[in-house]
């Protein structure tokens, strides 16, 4: 497995594409909803597996002095359970210490949470309610 951030056009396109029906597309959202204004200044990490196929990715972006964020981290559905989702997480944690950064947040769909308390996130409070169905919980990690 190679975790790097996507270099062409074409990995690119493949990255959001998961990004669109990992995270937007059960939900009947459209095409398009799966970037947002902040995806040309943010660091993106994908997983390519043996085949080189993109089967995993998430994004980090600086929000403030020394703060970091975590968004649209995602794996393929038949690829969960290998640690692929835990190591694009260190990747992005390595490149967010790297860039000065001291502490990261994200905002975890109730499915994801116990994913990151196991990567030593802690629940800070209740977020936001996306689509109407799917509750969030703000969580932080000190790195």
């Amino acid at each position: 497995m190679e975790f790097r951030s996507p270099n062409t056009d074409l990995e690119f396109e493949a990255y959001y594409e998961l990004r669109w029906r990992v995270l937007r597309k059960p939900w009947g959202q459209a095409r398009g909803t799966e970037h947002d204004e902040y995806d040309g200044k943010a660091t993106h990490i994908a997983a390519f597996n043996d085949s080189r196929n993109l089967v995993g990715g998430g994004r980090l972006q600086l929000v403030e002095d020394k703060l970091g964020q975590v968004r649209y981290m995602a794996v393929e559905p038949n690829s969960r359970n290998q640690g692929i989702g835990q190591s694009i997480l260190l990747c992005l944690e390595k490149l967010a210490r790297e860039k000065g950064m001291m502490k990261i947040f994200l905002d975890a769909r109730e499915q994801a949470v116990g994913f990151y308390k196991n990567n030593g996130y802690s629940v800070t409070d209740s977020s936001y309610l996306l689509f109407g169905e799917i509750q969030h919980s703000r969580m932080e990690k000190q790195l």
